[in-house]
């Protein structure tokens, strides 16, 4: 095996080598991907709806959500287990926009609440809920205020702080934590060689320096997580190769020297807690029956308004010519329902891995992240079908048969939930053996099933 992946990393460095000397194409590609951004957020947000007779062909809105929501954002989560976070580092919009005003800028130091490790998960459970509450998947005008917020956001950033960096995509992104979760299971990478790096060092070599725009410490990186895959540090010192690995290596032998409880948080309550309760409040009974229960209470008291009162678009869903209005109660049952779900399958599962760390032998919260760590591939395959369920829509709406489709969630929540387990086995074999072992794998597999049997609940329950 070894002398096979010889020749295959050789060839993959030199792909790396080639990416670092072809930057300037790699800009003229962000510029293009930067232009297809602003065609699909902005234009739509100021054209007339689509009438029931429109088509994705025949109607630049309808086609604007389909590549936007049905195609591009659930294939870039697919390409970030493939290939790592290259679409952070060759295409993302925010991204380039953010380096490109981070080297026209201030070049201020980075403030301490910027660095607060807590931002990813609470960016991402904001702009889950809130972009339920004004049907972002469905309407332009919440598109272009959330995501066209979010681009000047990372523009200023960028403008503030740091030069020639990234300072957005590295703290404050809403996705970045997301996108550094399901980077781990890659198999490419670009692999440090921390010996090359000291004899580099002890002979005094000259070496041109590099600026790493996502603000990663090249010499002591041991995973993907962070890493943009741009390859601007390809060959460096000798050290750094883009390299073929294991999927399960950085979960195995990295995650744990990490004990992140945010990257454990964003995991149990927000990709397994909140997406679930997100995607899935639209067609659960348990919404239908809390409004109904609430409602008969209300009128019960003489107070109506709640049922009767609407808000504006950007705070709740109002487009009266679609028949699609929220009102004030449905907008408290709406987020009441996704926090209730958040606080019970994160609890749960919360409950779960902390009898898998008991069993284990011996208490310990950096065993019990490591843990957290094996349930990725099961939260990002939920995330990716969550998000491709209007991919399914859209494509059923215009004819086509897609009976198909359900056989293939259950096949893909199936291997990624295996997958998980292996993930599990594979710790639980670092601190523990024979029956507590098994014993571990076991607790984790409990976790594995409630987390499956949650996704289950929004495509079949």
């Amino acid at each position: 095996m070894a002398g096979a992946a010889r020749p295959l990393d050789a060839r993959l460095g030199g792909l790396g080598d080639w990416l670092l000397r072809h930057q300037r194409s790699v800009r003229r590609v962000q510029w293009g991907v930067i232009a297809a951004y602003v065609l699909l957020v902005a234009v739509p947000a100021f054209r007339p709806l689509p009438t029931g007779a429109a088509h994705v062909w025949s109607d630049l809105t309808l086609a604007a959500q389909f590549v936007f929501w049905g195609i591009w954002w659930p294939f870039v989560l697919l390409s970030m287990v493939i290939v790592g976070r290259a679409w952070c580092g060759f295409f993302c919009p925010e991204g380039a926009l953010s380096e490109f005003a981070s080297r026209q800028g201030q070049n201020r130091a980075v403030p301490r609440w910027v660095v607060w490790g807590g931002w990813p998960f609470v960016a991402f459970v904001a702009t889950t809920v809130y972009g339920q509450m004004v049907s972002v998947y469905q309407y332009p005008k919440p598109v272009l205020l959330i995501l066209g917020g979010s681009t000047l956001a990372a523009i200023a950033v960028g403008y503030l702080y740091g030069r020639n960096k990234r300072v957005w995509c590295r703290y404050l992104c809403p996705v970045n934590g997301v996108f550094a979760l399901l980077a781990k299971l890659a198999p490419l990478h670009f692999r440090v060689d921390p010996e090359s790096w000291r004899e580099s060092q002890r002979c005094r070599e000259s070496v041109p320096a590099i600026t790493c725009a996502p603000l990663v410490p090249i010499r002591i990186m041991r995973g993907a997580s962070r890493c943009h895959m741009c390859g601007r540090c390809s060959g460096f010192r000798g050290a750094v190769a883009l390299a073929v690995r294991s999927p399960s290596h950085e979960i195995v032998a990295v995650a744990g020297g990490e004990a992140d409880p945010w990257q454990t948080a964003l995991i149990l309550f927000g990709l397994m807690g909140v997406a679930c309760g997100a995607f899935g409040w639209v067609a659960s009974p348990w919404f239908v029956a809390v409004k109904q229960a609430l409602a008969v209470r209300l009128v019960d008291h003489g107070v109506l308004w709640p049922l009767e009162q609407s808000a504006p678009w950007w705070l709740l869903t109002n487009y009266p010519s679609r028949n699609d209005v929220l009102t004030v109660l449905d907008g408290i049952v709406l987020v009441g329902y996704v926090l209730a779900m958040t606080a019970a399958m994160g609890g749960a599962l919360s409950a779960c891995l902390a009898l898998a760390t008991a069993v284990s032998g011996r208490w310990s919260w950096a065993r019990f992240h490591h843990l957290a760590q094996t349930l990725v591939p099961l939260a990002g395959c939920g995330v990716f079908l969550g998000l491709s369920g209007l991919t399914v829509t859209l494509l059923r709406s215009e004819g086509l048969p897609m009976g198909w489709a359900g056989f293939a969630r259950m096949a893909l929540l199936a291997g990624a939930s295996l997958w998980s387990l292996w993930l599990a086995w594979r710790v639980a074999g670092l601190a523990a053996a024979g029956w507590r072992r098994l014993a571990v794998t076991a607790c984790v597999g409990m976790a594995v099933a409630l987390g499956a049997a949650g996704w289950g609940l929004v495509f079949w329950g």
